[in-house]
């Protein structure tokens, strides 16, 4: 049984990293840890499952409904990549996960948080390039960048509308790279094996494919081409 807790020093230590719990959870016997400290004791595991302090045994489902395969009702312990799904030990003898590797939860969980740190740190240098010809229009006087004056000829007025929806496709694709950003990021923090199939969605949606629309806003000096 899986009981919340609150991140607070009340809640105690856990047993296995030492430290304030964090996420606690519960074993069937009463002891405490944190989830992500107890998921790698359960990942690591082999046979039925024990309490990491007193070695009394715990429930398959001692992490959570969101550790527990929905097909067999068994631990997960690995990650199919292309269908996104996490397996259990019945599941890997399904001729559909046969003829490929999935790799542990801990394999996957390291290799999508090390694909969402690189993507971010490339985006990070695509969204400084965006903000600074943000910089260089706003340096441009107002009435230059944002206004038509009485006096201006059709093609002055024509550049005058292109430079305004320029300056404004520009602010929206600092807004769009900035939440994309700062979604890769919290993903790479929060990771573990129920939000695996969260990073997937996130580096798809972050793909050089898919942002396509943002980058011809930027001078051939600026990121490499995708």
């Amino acid at each position: 049984m899986v009981l919340p807790y609150k991140d607070s020093p009340e809640e105690g230590i856990c047993a296995i990293c030492q430290d304030l719990l964090k996420e606690a959870v519960s074993t069937d016997c009463g002891h405490l840890f944190c989830r992500a400290c107890l998921a790698q004791h359960v990942e690591k595991a082999s046979g039925d499952l024990c309490c990491p302090l007193c070695r009394k045994p715990c429930s398959e489902g001692v992490l959570g409904e969101g550790y527990l395969c929905h097909s067999h009702q068994k631990r997960v312990c690995r990650f199919c990549e292309e269908h996104k799904l996490l397996l259990c030990v019945e599941c890997l003898e399904s001729p559909e996960h046969q003829p490929h590797p999935e790799p542990t939860i801990k394999e996957a969980i390291s290799h999508y948080r090390e694909r969402l740190s690189r993507r971010s740190r490339k985006l990070k240098k695509d969204l400084a390039e965006l903000q600074r010809l943000q910089a260089q229009q706003e340096e441009k006087p107002q009435a230059l960048r944002l206004c038509a004056l009485p006096w201006q000829g059709p093609d002055q007025l024509e550049a005058a509308s292109a430079e305004r929806a320029g300056t404004l496709s520009l602010w929206e694709a600092i807004a769009q790279l900035s939440n994309l950003v700062a979604d890769l990021e919290r993903t790479a923090k929060e990771l573990d094996a129920t939000t695996l199939k969260n990073a997937s969605d996130v580096l798809s949606r972050s793909a050089p494919q898919n942002l396509d629309g943002l980058f011809p806003l930027l001078p051939p000096t600026g990121p490499a081409p995708r």
